[in-house]
């Protein structure tokens, strides 16, 4: 939950558990195989499966955290108890600042609506008056290139689009603390570049920072500490370079790797 800005810390969790309950699979590939195995079919059987595992984790005001790990790792959870869209099951998160989250292209907006309605909806959700979201709204127009497609209803979009959209909005809502989930892997070159360009400026204006990517170049050049996370644990952590280096020696030496999916690990590898 927000706080008033105080101290060192932006985002502190303590002890932080996330658990899902999971539906257990019904395999029955036709109507036979399902009449055997009525009472399995149609029962409410679950198996519980831990996201985020007793996490202790502090970032600091102004610092630029990236995180990696594994698909299935816990990596966009934590994101979401960052936000506050997804309570911990048990432990304590603190927050101190306003924050701006990118987790998914296109949440939060109505396909039905406008662009225009749609950026400002969203300004206001992300904790500015109504007045300060149409004061910002030209700023938001011009950074997305929209053009004439700002009036005109979202699902006429493209992916391409909405991430426009959604990052201009995100980064001009004076964010104190910004939540970035893969979203920089979406949209052309030049868009991509522009929006790299934006996080650096926030980052030299102090806007502490979470970025989760599977592109392991982008932690040395966007972000201060990293961490790894497997199996909802915090496994490694310290300089992005060397986290990253030590995530993919481990990856190297665990998996059995085609020639050229080595090549591509040495790469990466030598690149940070």
């Amino acid at each position: 939950m927000p706080s008033d800005i105080g101290g060192d810390i932006a985002i502190q969790f303590d002890n932080v558990s996330k658990h899902y309950s999971l539906a257990l699979q019904k395999e029955a590939t036709d109507i036979k195989s399902m009449l055997l195995h009525l009472p399995r079919f149609f029962s409410n059987a679950r198996r519980p499966f831990v996201a985020l595992d007793q996490v202790d984790l502090r970032v600091r005001r102004g610092e630029s955290l990236g995180i990696i790990g594994p698909n299935g790792s816990g990596k966009s959870t934590t994101l979401r108890v960052m936000s506050g869209i997804t309570p911990p099951t048990s432990g304590k998160v603190t927050i101190n600042g306003r924050v701006s989250a990118m987790l998914e292209l296109g949440s939060g907006f109505h396909p039905q609506i406008t662009g225009r309605e749609n950026a400002i909806l969203n300004a206001v959700l992300l904790g500015l008056t109504l007045r300060e979201a149409r004061d910002v709204l030209p700023q938001i127009i011009e950074f997305s290139e929209l053009g004439d497609f700002i009036d005109q209803p979202m699902r006429t979009y493209s992916s391409g689009m909405f991430f426009r959209l959604g990052f201009s909005v995100a980064v001009h809502v004076q964010p104190e603390v910004l939540l970035i989930d893969e979203v920089l892997a979406v949209g052309d070159a030049q868009f991509q570049s522009k929006c790299m360009d934006h996080i650096h400026r926030l980052r030299a204006n102090g806007v502490t920072m979470v970025l989760v990517t599977h592109d392991m170049l982008n932690l040395p050049k966007f972000c201060d500490r990293g961490i790894l996370i497997e199996h909802g644990k915090i496994t490694d952590e310290g300089k992005p370079a060397e986290v990253v280096h030590n995530y993919l020696s481990r990856v190297e030496a665990l998996l059995a790797l085609r020639p050229e999916e080595q090549q591509q690990l040495k790469v990466a590898q030598v690149a940070i």
